[in-house]
């Protein structure tokens, strides 16, 4: 016979109700009690009957994720932690990507509709805040990630930008580097990412009394990737421009870059002292292995399906607001740390 909750109750010495509440993620259960409880769902392996509860409820048990790509490892993280939150309270995810691009963001949002889905965690680049008021999923729960706000009543799971490439940019300083160029600046400035990451870097040099330099800002194509970082660092050293150190708006950029200078005959710290921005898993095992902002990826994930079933659950009481996890400098080889 399959397991109940009473056997649960029995296994761990608590109520049926406390089991029940423990394993729909209320929060008013004393961790004690709900260590017990997880235990004996593990021991008995517990498997809840979840057509049967989605129906009761009216839900289909599905969250969709919607990110601009998969080749960029650090979507990759951020999906498999909202996975695994969404596992943990017997949610299963369906994931989308769009390229960043407006035409394949708006595709995405249109064939979410609520007999499908019973909520969205959506990493937009372009859209605008009347594309999420599309008919038939007005009133579908939808959680942001991301700098792109759109302005409008939803949860927005973020971090500070602004402070962390601030904090890039004064390890650099702090290194007696002067002249730091800045690989991920955009001409037209579209992207929250640019803008603000920009904003950090110019204000760090204001405060230490430097000026802004054109001739550091290297200008690239909306794709932060590899590419183009060496490219990046190709245009600088065909300027003739002379400089000490590289914040580079994301890690795979700061790989890119740290390549075409090694094939440049350049060292990295030596001569050009790295930092990215992400702390993707590569950054640990690059050669040299990459200082880096690191944002609390995990966080992000599990906030994100934390406030998305808070309004599923909810809606009525739920406040939507701006929820900003934390970030550190992780400090490697690249700018001339031995990594602890």
């Amino acid at each position: 016979m399959p397991t109940t909750l009473k056997d649960v109750a029995l296994r761990a010495g608590v109520s049926i109700k406390t089991v029940s509440n423990v394993i729909h993620g209320n929060i008013h259960v004393k961790e004690e009690k709900r260590q017990r409880v997880l235990q004996a769902l593990k021991e008995l392996n517990y498997q809840p009957n979840l057509p049967a509860r989605y129906l009761r409820k009216g839900r289909v048990g599905i969250l969709s994720l919607v990110i601009p790509e998969l080749r960029n490892p650090y979507f990759a993280e951020i999906a498999e932690a909202v996975i695994d939150a969404a596992a943990e309270q017997s949610y299963r995810v369906m994931l989308d990507f769009t390229s960043g691009t407006y035409e394949h963001e708006r595709q995405a949002i249109e064939k979410l509709h609520s007999n499908l889905i019973d909520g969205i965690i959506l990493n937009s680049l372009m859209l605008k805040a009347e594309d999420l008021h599309i008919q038939g999923n007005e009133k579908l729960p939808i959680v942001l990630l991301g700098e792109h706000s759109l302005d409008m009543e939803y949860d927005h799971v973020t971090f500070d930008n602004v402070a962390a490439a601030y904090a890039a940019t004064t390890h650099l300083l702090q290194l007696g580097r002067r002249q730091i160029a800045v690989i991920g600046f955009s001409r037209q400035m579209q992207r929250e990412t640019t803008l603000l990451r920009f904003r950090g870097y110019a204000q760090a040099l204001a405060d230490a009394g430097l000026s802004l330099q054109e001739s550091l800002l290297v200008y690239t194509p909306t794709a932060y990737d590899r590419e183009s970082g060496a490219q990046a660092v190709h245009t600088l050293l065909e300027r003739q421009q002379p400089f000490d150190a590289l914040f580079c708006f994301n890690d795979l950029m700061a790989f890119g870059a740290m390549r075409a200078l090694y094939e440049r005959g350049l060292h990295v710290p030596e001569d050009i002292a790295v930092v990215g921005f992400d702390d993707l898993e590569e950054a640990r095992f690059s050669v040299p292995s990459l200082t880096t902002v690191a944002p609390d990826k995990r966080q992000i994930g599990t906030t994100a399906v934390t406030r998305l079933l808070q309004c599923i659950n909810g809606p009525e009481t739920h406040v939507p607001g701006t929820v900003t996890v934390p970030f550190r400098l992780t400090m490697r080889e690249s700018t001339g740390f031995t990594p602890q």
